[in-house]
Formats: structure tokens, sequence, C-alpha cells
């Protein structure tokens, strides 16, 4: 059973490496393809540039939400000062926080990049609808940040537990 301990710090930094990871993967492929629309959207439109890099711009806030969760984790886990002794059922608790940013992250980062580029079309075509065109994007936002406090207080938790 003394073996089966040693193996909840590395549970604990699988979160944390999957939770900057993941949604980090699903930012930057967003952001890319946001930037390749927009690049599109300001050849033919150049005064369009501010509203279309700010659509560009929303699917990266998921691999910022998944950076912040990793370094609160790290930081509970000791890799960033501390004793990083942690059991085997506390290093799951940590993965276990940092699923529903892992994978809410992800799924609403592809979402939001659809709806922003849905959106950069209709800026395209209609630039004094921008406010209502970033409503979209900015709805797929709402499960990210819901997503965001899940892990924040799950992994601020099991900080608390003494297990």
């Amino acid at each position: 059973m003394e073996i089966l301990n040693d193996y909840g710090i590395v549970l604990a930094l699988l979160g944390a490496v999957l939770v900057a990871l993941v949604p980090g993967i699903a930012s930057a492929k967003g952001v890319s393809m946001g930037g390749i629309a927009g690049a599109g959207v300001i050849t033919e439109n150049p005064s369009l540039f501010g509203k279309i890099l700010i659509l560009q711009l929303l699917p990266g806030t998921q691999g910022i939400y998944g950076l912040l969760i990793a370094f609160i984790t790290l930081s509970q886990i000791g890799v960033l000062g501390g004793s990083g002794d942690i059991s085997f059922i506390k290093g799951f608790l940590y993965l276990a926080a940092c699923m529903p940013m892992i994978i809410v992250g992800y799924t609403s980062c592809i979402r939001q990049t659809k709806a922003s580029l849905a959106s950069m079309n209709v800026v395209a075509k209609r630039p004094d609808q921008f406010g209502k065109a970033m409503i979209f994007p900015a709805m797929v936002e709402t499960y990210a940040i819901l997503a965001l406090l899940i892990s924040l207080l799950a992994v601020n938790g099991v900080g608390g537990l003494n297990i």
C-alpha cells in the first residue's frame, strides 16, 4: 500500500499537466483558425481589424483558464514550494478536480471557435452589427467560466483535506 501512495504526486501532476495542455491546445488551434479567417476579412476591409481581433482572441481564454488551474494545482501539491508528499487518494482527487476545466475547456473552445468564425462573417458583411455578433461566442464563454470556477473550488477543496 505504501508503494501505491508514492503515485499520488504523479496523479496530481498529471492533472496539472493535462489542464494546461488540453485547453491550451484547443485555444492555440482556435486562435489560429480565427487568425486565418480574420486575415481574409481584413484583406477586404482593413478598418475591421480591431473588431476581428477581439473575435479571434475569444477562443484563447480557455488556455488561460487551464493555465491558471495548473498553477494553483502545482502550488497546492508542493511543486512550486512545499513538501510534495501527496497520498494516492489525494493525487486522484487533484486529477478529478482538474477534469471540469480539461473537458469543458477543450469542448467549449472548439464551439467558441465556430461561433467566433461565424461572427467574423457577420462583421465582414455588416460591421455595424459587431456588438450583436460578439454575443454568440461570448455565450459559449459562460461554460468555460463555470468549469473554471468548479475546478478552482475543487482544487482548493482538495488542498484542505487531510488524506
